[in-house]
């Protein structure tokens, strides 16, 4: 029987209830598995059939159906009452079913601080030059900014990412096709849909949309009050800013704040985008109905990558019992490397997003730029906040206590007095004022001609387009800007800017404060999140017809926006995922998910521990996943964990799906391969293949199996370990080399877990680290340990 979420309610529940919830419709989405019918006509007829059968006609049924899922997957999303949801879920075929939910966007100087420059100092093109004409990426996301003589979009590589997001502006400088583009990769069966609004090219060779599970949700699209387009086209920017970022051509001289040249990870890949999330109320919302028919198009249409910025704050639902699961896994199956965001719940631990062990799961991290803002008062003392302040500003220095009530800077604060020509001085602390955006909105309503923000440093994000003039400064420095005011005896005058671009003066990476932790909620013995990214400040191409703000009031246009999110580190992964697979097009998406996390580092660029953002503590993995990425060394990783069938087997039974249901989900299997052995039952996912290790719960000895295989220049090498053992743990690893005398060789090593210590849970952290003398492949080791009054037989 199927697993069914969001069904009948409780036999105690009143009756009354009961009917109501019978007779209201939601939009449900019924999974059946892999798709083994290669003709999607027969594949839609064979689901028309099944919903049928809780319909009491043919028609009622074709009627009630979004969209039928044909090829990537097998399954079909409808509007249903519960009673009918209940009885397909009953059904044999029928895996899941659930509710199609609502999910939200997690919402330039990056490629240089990853290493990857432009610069061709040597007679080789540099990486990020040489590779991805033939890999397709896909965007799904808000849409996109098309401009026809947009640069920013070159391609030579064929490499398809493909962007599930808000769309895109076609007509930006980012997207334009240069005359000497290479042919459109042959394997792409793509299209563009966008009746006129969107053109493709060479660059730009996809850009579809999916509309009918957020107007089953919210009605149909208000165009006039959220101005969005009926369209690939974008309209909240996240799209074209994510697009850019992933795979966004060489543009030189852009100017401005952080200007030079921008690019994307792969500035040569192709482009395809999926617009799956439409603006709502200034906000990005995605159904997991037409996100799945942009998975099931992606995969059909030959893309390489898929990049997704979005997910559903914890509790999370149940694996294949969400959108991101089914079609990542599915995506992943047919070759495809799928990479998320990892949410930006944080810091508090334990709410990291989008934790399937088939797709990879990004955190946020800093670069090395800031942008110092002299603040000079009455002409003789100076302070530096951090801004981004064009022109310089004057005007005379206030306390927020002059026109906020209890010094409160929030809108229903104001006393109804004019600060014209005042820069107001304002405290997180007071009120509290959780959000710089409060104080801004305050100060607006104040008349007031800038704002000097004090909070603490690991919770602001400096490089924002503000709405009006904000220079943030830590708690430390307002504090003495309060006293000087405190003791003038005149008012002070105070100016701000202008504002300067600074390189390498402060230390990164750290982890933004925001960026969602683990462990994960769902499968606590994969570690989430995977990898950390560049994902504060990133300057990426924008719809000029979309203000940088989004707020009300803000008429500015701009071709450049600064943003920052998890939402902005995932296409940095797509990026570098694309760079990999166009220079190792036979590795697999398991291949690359290694390459990047195994090669990864923990220091920063002062060479200490990369520190957490919102406590300023060194990071563990739970913060940072395996470390901070490093394309470079991703290229030549040395050795990969490759994960094989056997593997999603072994997951796919300890979450509890029968054998039955694993023959439905996997596309290529055996008899053999889909039965939940006897085996299984003595083996947790802690013995999943995967790059990073994780033992949910440590009470006695404990040994886990890893295989690597060799993917080095050399097909005769030898690997040596060596050992960082998490406290109180200890731990032995045999065998102790590993000698390879051919390429793509696997060898398998044992791990063995001890307690040396009583502990009642904590985490612990170590790691393992195999070396040839010039590869250094780390894992980082997890433990809870977990021991206390347990008595070993």
């Amino acid at each position: 029987m199927a697993r069914f979420l969001g069904g009948i309610s409780f036999a105690l529940t009143l009756l009354l209830y009961s009917s109501v919830q019978a007779t209201t419709s939601h939009v449900y989405i019924v999974y059946l598995g892999a798709n083994r019918l290669q003709n999607a006509a027969l594949a839609s007829s064979h689901h028309l059939h099944l919903l049928s059968k809780v319909f009491t006609s043919k028609e009622d049924a074709g009627r009630s159906m979004l969209y039928s899922y044909t090829y990537g997957f097998s399954g079909f999303s409808a509007k249903l009452n519960s009673t009918q949801a209940a009885s397909l879920a009953k059904m044999n075929q029928v895996i899941t079913v659930f509710k199609s939910r609502s999910l939200k966007l997690h919402t330039t100087r990056s490629w240089d601080f990853l290493g990857l420059t432009v610069d061709n100092a040597g007679h080789n093109p540099p990486p990020q030059l040489a590779y991805g004409s033939d890999v397709i990426v896909g965007i799904f996301d808000t849409g996109l900014v098309s401009i026809s003589g947009s640069s920013l979009f070159q391609s030579s590589l064929n490499v398809k990412i493909c962007n599930f997001r808000l769309g895109i502006w076609p007509e930006s400088e980012s997207f334009r096709e240069p005359p000497e583009v290479k042919p459109i990769p042959s394997s792409w069966k793509g299209k563009c849909v966008g009746g006129g609004d969107v053109r493709c090219n060479r660059k730009l060779i996809g850009a579809r949309f999916y509309l009918k599970g957020f107007e089953e949700a919210y009605g149909e699209l208000n165009r006039t009050r959220d101005r969005e387009y009926r369209s690939p086209r974008d309209r909240l920017g996240h799209g074209t800013h994510t697009a850019s970022t992933a795979v966004g051509s060489v543009v030189s001289n852009v100017s401005g704040f952080a200007g030079g040249v921008a690019r994307g990870g792969a500035p040569s890949a192709r482009l395809a985008v999926y617009k799956t999330c439409w603006g709502k109320d200034l906000e990005g919302v995605c159904t997991e109905a037409d996100i799945l028919a942009a998975f099931d198009d992606a995969v059909r249409d030959g893309v390489d990558v898929i990049s997704a910025s979005f997910g559903s704050s914890p509790p999370l639902a149940a694996f294949f019992e969400s959108s991101a699961d089914i079609g990542g896994f599915h995506a992943a199956e047919r070759g495809i490397s799928v990479v998320f965001s990892g949410g930006n719940d944080g810091p508090d631990p334990g709410l990291v997003q989008n934790v399937a062990p088939w797709a990879v799961s990004v955190a946020a991290s800093t670069m090395d730029r800031s942008f110092p803002t002299n603040i000079v008062i009455d002409g003789r003392y100076t302070l530096t906040g951090q801004s981004l302040v064009s022109q310089e500003i004057t005007g005379t220095l206030a306390l927020a206590t002059t026109y906020f009530d209890g010094g409160v800077c929030k809108w229903e604060n104001w006393l109804k007095k004019l600060a014209t020509e005042t820069i107001i001085l304002c405290f997180s602390t007071l009120g509290p004022v959780q959000f710089i955006e409060e104080a801004q909105a305050a100060a607006i309503r104040a008349n007031a001609s800038a704002l000097i923000f004090a909070a603490s440093p690991t919770k602001q994000l400096v490089e924002e387009v503000d709405v009006i003039t904000t220079v943030r400064v830590d708690i430390l420095s307002g504090t003495r800007i309060r006293n000087y005011l405190a003791r003038s005896p005149t008012v002070p005058v105070v100016k701000v800017g202008p504002s300067k671009t600074v390189i390498g003066e402060i230390t990164a990476p750290s982890v933004a404060y925001f960026s969602s932790r683990g462990p994960s909620s769902l499968s606590p013995d994969i570690l989430k999140p995977d990898i950390t990214a560049p994902g504060i400040g990133i300057l990426g191409a924008w719809p000029p017809k979309t203000p940088p703000t989004l707020l009300p009031g803000d008429h500015r246009s701009v071709e450049w926006n600064f943003q920052s999110g998890t939402s902005m580190s995932c296409p940095h992964v797509a990026g570098v995922m694309a760079l990999l697979q166009s220079a190792h097009p036979d590795w697999s998406p398991s291949a690359i998910r290694s390459a990047i996390m195994t090669t990864a580092g923990t220091r920063d660029t002062s060479n200490d521990l990369i520190l957490s953002g919102g406590s300023m503590k060194p990071t563990d993995p739970f913060d940072i996943g395996a470390g901070h990425i490093n394309p470079l060394k991703a290229m030549y990783p040395g050795l990969v964990y490759n994960t094989k069938t056997e593997d999603y087997v072994l997951f796919l039974c300890n979450i509890g799906y029968t054998d039955q249901q694993i023959k439905s989900m996997l596309l290529l299997h055996s008899e053999s391969s889909t039965t939940c052995l006897p085996s299984h039952s003595c083996r947790t996912n802690a013995d999943f293949n995967y790059p990073s290790i994780t033992i949910p719960s440590l009470r006695s000895t404990r040994t886990i199996k890893r295989t690597v295989s060799n993917v080095g220049p050399n097909k005769n090498t030898v690997y040596f370990v060596d050992i960082v053992r998490p406290v109180g743990v200890e731990v032995k690893i045999w065998p102790r080399i590993l000698v390879f005398s051919n390429c793509q060789q696997e060898h398998s090593y044992y791990v063995t877990f001890k307690p040396t210590k009583i502990s009642s849970g904590r985490y612990v952290f170590g790691e393992i680290t195999w070396t040839n003398g010039f590869h250094r492949v780390r894992s980082p080791l997890v433990v809870f340990l977990s021991n206390s009054g347990f008595v070993a037989k």
